[in-house]
């Protein structure tokens, strides 16, 4: 029976949750695998190392590589352990797609396929990664710096790590490097991630009971505006749109498209209706059902009715020529019905920047007090 201790019983969790984590990113479907020439095309292998961290390499050698297969590839210095998630002419897509300058882009070699020794090796090398983090974060706390470390990768043959770091301005981490490397006697590489990236990092769970999008199969985060809210008539409650990472959350990008092309059906919100009844104002629209809502007041619900975008177009065209129906001829909602949440917060401040003091304003503050 095999004995598990405290600690080899920690670090397998971690290696399996590691390993979950991993399997559950989704890839570009490799659409062209079955066709014998695909890796005949040529020999760029694209390999995925923790989380969403990828990088491209030569399989110089023409080792039998397919999709699962960890390799040994080089690394600046020493070498790295990654799986391959993609073959043939599909990666050069993705270098294109990424916007990879090869001029510039280094492309290293495959080594190897990975042994056992070098799978135990990078395992024993990623078990250090939680306490390495708990300790820069207090290194980089005692020097006054005003960052956060978010991750800590290390390299397959542990002589090197990557610290993924947050922060608002710029960050001199000079001699924070230095004490990194005579704290843990490796090279140290420092990179700035978002709020986005780290929250794909960490992982957890989303309000509609998945795990994040962010750490399951998004690579690439597009920036995500308020509008996208308005447009799809969500309720501008910050608490609700936030997500785990206190930013707006990727999914309202998801069905924009959708509804900008139900949103040219419309007619425009500053065109009026005008009836024998009165005037009529544009109050809010339902894209997808291709609704429109009225009403008599230009400053407040009243009299709302609803209509179907094309009897709105036709009172247009009415209008145009100088006629008015008689009435919209639209479904009447009662004002009251209309509700309006407040005390959350205004949700335009997610697309505000936090001002951030200069040196006067420092200084200021200490001859105050």
């Amino acid at each position: 029976m095999k004995d598990f201790t405290v600690g080899n019983g920690h670090n397998e969790l971690k290696a399996a949750a590691t390993k979950r984590n991993s399997a559950h990113m989704l890839p570009v479907a490799d659409w062209l695998n079955d066709l014998a020439e695909n890796t005949q095309l040529t020999d760029l292998i694209e390999v995925q190392f923790k989380n969403t961290r990828k990088g491209y390499f030569h399989n110089a050698a023409h080792l039998p590589l397919e999709k699962g297969v960890k390799v040994v590839v080089e690394a600046n210095p020493g070498y790295d352990v990654g799986e391959v998630v993609l073959t043939g002419k599909l990666v050069e897509l993705q270098i294109k797609k990424n916007n990879i300058d090869t001029s510039r882009y280094e492309v290293r070699q495959v080594i190897r396929i990975a042994t056992d020794e070098d799978l135990e090796r990078a395992a024993q090398a990623h078990a250090r990664e939680q306490e390495t983090m708990i300790k820069a974060r207090q290194l980089a706390k005692s020097l006054g710096l005003e960052m956060k470390i978010g991750d800590v990768e290390y390299q397959g043959d542990g002589t090197k790590a990557i610290f993924f770091y947050i922060a608002d301005g710029r960050v001199d981490f000079r001699q924070l490097i230095k004490v990194y490397a005579e704290t843990f006697r490796i090279r140290v590489e420092m990179k700035q991630i978002g709020a986005r990236q780290e929250a794909g990092r960490i992982g957890g769970t989303g309000p509609c009971g998945r795990e994040l999008c962010c750490s399951t199969w998004m690579i690439n985060f597009s920036s995500v505006g308020t509008g996208a809210a308005r447009l799809q008539n969500i309720s501008p409650n910050p608490q609700k749109l936030a997500g785990m990472c206190a930013k707006l959350k990727c999914c309202l990008n998801y069905e924009v498209p959708v509804y900008e092309d139900a949103s040219k059906l419309l007619p425009s919100r500053h065109t009026e209706l005008e009836t024998k009844d009165g005037t009529w104002y544009f109050f809010s629209s339902d894209p997808l059902a291709g609704m429109v809502t009225y009403s008599s007041d230009p400053q407040h619900p009243g009299n709302l009715t609803t209509l179907s975008a094309a009897r709105a177009h036709e009172i247009i065209a009415m209008n145009r020529r100088g006629e008015k129906p008689d009435s919209l001829d639209g479904n009447r909602t009662a004002s009251a019905e209309i509700g309006y949440q407040t005390g959350h917060g205004d949700v335009t401040r997610f697309d505000k920047r936090k001002k951030r003091p200069n040196n006067h304003d420092r200084r200021d503050r200490r001859d105050r007090q």
